[in-house]
């Protein structure tokens, strides 16, 4: 515990070697353990496998040495695990949702000060994610670039974040960007207020205007932050044209592979899942996995007073 370095040969180690080392910033309240870890979701899939890992290894520990961890405390240090030790910039969301959703609910979280509501999937509907089988490594993508590029954007118009724009600032400063530069801002900023209209959908239990707003951002992922793959977008049309028009579809995660996740009333499940099956390997050559997913309650949301 005193000398934790990274694992060179191997990636998905380095994950419990962090959150260990950053664990002992909270607590030096633990000493060794064995432990065997089992898991089934997919690595590499963009299905926040690492956060999964790092937050069941902390509630883990917390239990056997009573450290009493909070959701948040939790998250923070599996985010610092991936953004100090393993090398990849990434946000607070995936370690947050696990840490603290709520059964039967997604999550709506405001990252600048991790205030967070529980929003109620729509009645009636279930959550289908689809894996293209297409690898991809989070650290290995272009995630770091893309966060670098938001932030350029955030520095040459004088603001801390880009959420602190609104989509009429951005063409005001248009000239002042490269097109790339000017897109991938662009995403953020519309899918920030997706991301709120999709909040209010399912409040509603309206499932069209949700399907609406994940087309559209499956739109912007695809072009404007280019981060999709053919694959993807191949499985977004097949799922999006089976359901005509009674959920929505996206990719998720990372990108550059991985998975589509999609929300649908469950009569819709058996044929969609037959398209995929008829259709996606002909074209790619792949074939693709399927998990019919409910959303549960996180690791620290019975215990925790976040």
């Amino acid at each position: 515990l005193d000398n934790i370095e990274t694992c060179s040969k191997e990636t998905w180690p380095n994950y419990i070697r962090g959150t260990i080392k950053y664990l002992q910033d909270f607590s030096k309240n633990f000493s060794g353990v064995n432990i065997l870890i089992s898991g089934d979701i997919p690595q590499g899939a963009g299905l926040s496998s690492s956060a999964s890992l790092e937050i069941a290894l902390l509630r883990a520990i917390s239990e056997l040495y009573q450290l009493n961890i909070e959701g948040i405390e939790a998250a923070l240090i599996g985010q610092k695990a991936e953004n100090a030790f393993v090398g990849c910039n990434c946000g607070i969301m995936d370690q947050l949702v696990v840490a603290l959703g709520l059964q039967g609910n997604a999550m709506l979280l405001d990252c600048s000060d991790l205030s967070y509501q529980d929003i109620p999937i729509p009645e009636g509907s279930t959550i289908l994610v689809v894996n293209s089988n297409v690898k991809r490594e989070l650290v290995d993508s272009e995630y770091n670039t893309r966060r670098k590029q938001c932030e350029s954007v955030a520095e040459v118009l004088s603001v801390s974040s880009l959420r602190d724009l609104d989509i009429q600032n951005l063409y005001e400063a248009k000239d002042l960007l490269s097109d790339e530069l000017f897109r991938r801002a662009r995403h953020v900023i519309t899918e920030n207020r997706r991301t709120v209209d999709a909040a209010k959908a399912m409040k509603d239990n309206d499932l069209k205007l949700l399907g609406k707003l994940m087309t559209e951002s499956h739109k912007s992922l695809r072009d404007d932050y280019e981060v999709s793959t053919k694959e993807l977008d191949f499985l977004v049309d097949i799922i999006s044209t089976e359901m005509g028009g009674t959920g929505g579809v996206r990719m998720t995660g990372g990108g550059f592979g991985g998975c589509v996740v999609s929300i649908m009333p469950k009569e819709k499940i058996p044929s969609v899942i037959s398209s995929v099956k008829t259709y996606y390997s002909k074209f790619s050559g792949i074939e693709a996995n399927f998990y019919q997913c409910t959303a549960s309650s996180g690791a620290f949301r019975s215990t925790s007073r976040a």
